[in-house]
Order: structure tokens, then sequence, then C-alpha cells
């Protein structure tokens, strides 16, 4: 567990890839990435052990940029650091507990016990709606094309094009849709061939089950700030 015990909690980079099942140099580069792009801070670097023992270095990200790590990494594991966070906070706050010994003392207690459980809930529904939405489409079978999948996240195609380009998830190439490499690595498309009437082959890449969840969490947070951006305007 790498847990900062201090009034800001952060969360090891190795535990994040932990968590979502990806290695821990992919979500170092996510990171790296991200706080070049001004989304989140670069956060304090730390020497950590990795499987083999070995000293390599790691990053300890916040609460909030912790979120928007994993929603770039895999989105389907949200629900689980939500779950994660609960459990540290709840670990931290643990040894630190003690009977109130006067009146005044136990409805500070309750307050703030009050005020915490508050906050949870708060973060829990902000965070359902992309947990739910993903949920949708645990179920999904089968390679699907990019209007395919457009239709089942109800994403209209210019929107859903765009994301996918300005994002560098797909690419057009020959008049189909191509996957960047590291997504195809990561088993989100696999890559099929088909041969037209005159007999040319036309390579495309299609969602696996996998990639069609993963995209759906991405999604699902892109529509979120395009609402909250539309309500500000």
């Amino acid at each position: 567990m790498q847990l900062i015990q201090s009034p800001n909690l952060t969360m090891g980079s190795r535990e994040i890839a932990e968590l979502v099942g990806s290695r821990h140099d992919n979500v170092k580069r996510t990171i790296q990435t991200l706080a070049d792009r001004g989304v989140i801070q670069l956060p304090q670097t730390e020497e950590v052990k990795n499987h083999l023992g070995q000293s390599v270095s790691g990053y300890q990200v916040c609460k909030r940029d912790s979120f928007v790590v994993v929603a770039q990494l895999s989105p389907e594991f949200t629900a689980r650091l939500v779950d994660r966070w609960q459990e540290l906070e709840e670990m931290q706050a643990a040894p630190s507990f003690s009977i109130p010994s006067t009146l005044s003392g136990a409805l500070r207690l309750a307050a703030e016990q009050a005020e915490q459980i508050e906050q949870q809930q708060v973060l829990i529904k902000q965070q359902q709606p992309a947990v739910e939405f993903v949920g949708k489409y645990v179920q999904a079978d089968g390679l699907k094309g990019f209007r395919e999948v457009a239709k089942l996240l109800g994403a209209k195609e210019h929107a859903f094009r765009e994301f996918l380009t300005e994002n560098r998830i797909m690419y057009m190439l020959g008049g189909e849709w191509t996957a960047y490499a590291q997504h195809l690595d990561a088993g989100r498309f696999e890559v099929k061939t088909s041969t037209t009437a005159s007999g040319r082959a036309v390579c495309s890449s299609k969602f696996t089950t996998k990639g069609v969840q993963w995209i759906a969490g991405l999604w699902a947070v892109e529509a979120i700030k395009r609402k909250t951006l539309h309500a500000t305007r």
C-alpha cells in the first residue's frame, strides 16, 4: 500500500497501476502526458520497488488527479478507485479516533462525521453517471465499428469523430478508421481485413468488447465535461 499520511492524502502510481491492471510505466507515462497538457499537476516523485525488488521512480498523485488518470487509462475501474480511496481514508482516520469525554466534543465529532459522509456522498454522486454509463456496456460483445459504437453510446457521429481524433485514439487512413498502436496493443481494437468489389484489400480497426467498455467510460467523462461547459456559458 502506498499512502502518504498527511492532511492531503496521495496515492502511489504503482498502486494505481495495480488497481486498473496496467503496467506501472504506462501509468507514469499517462501522468506525465496529462501534466504536460496542464490537465493535472505534475506530482511529487518517489522511489518504489517493482515486482523484481528493484528501485524505480514513481509518483504520488492527489485524489482529484487520480480520478483523471484512471479515466484516461481505464474508466471502467472508476468505481474500484472510489472504493479504494474510501478504504485509505478510513485507515488514516482510524488511529486518531478517540471517544469524546464531553458533550461539546461529542457534538463536534458528530458534526465532523456528518460532513465526511456528506462529502463522500457528493463524490459518489459525481462519479455515479460515469460508473453507470460504463456498466451498461459490460455485456457488449463482438467487434463493432465506428458507427455501431457511436449509436450504442448515443453519441452524434461528428462529435464522436472529433473526440477520437483529438484524443489520439483513432485516425482516418485510406478512408478507414485506424486505431493507434498503443490501443491495439492494449486489446481495445482488432484489425479486420476485407476485400472490395474491385479486389482491393481494406484494413479497418474494430472495437473489441474491452474497447467498447473502455471508450464508454471515456465518453461518459467527456459528456459530463461538455454538459458542464454548456451550463457555464
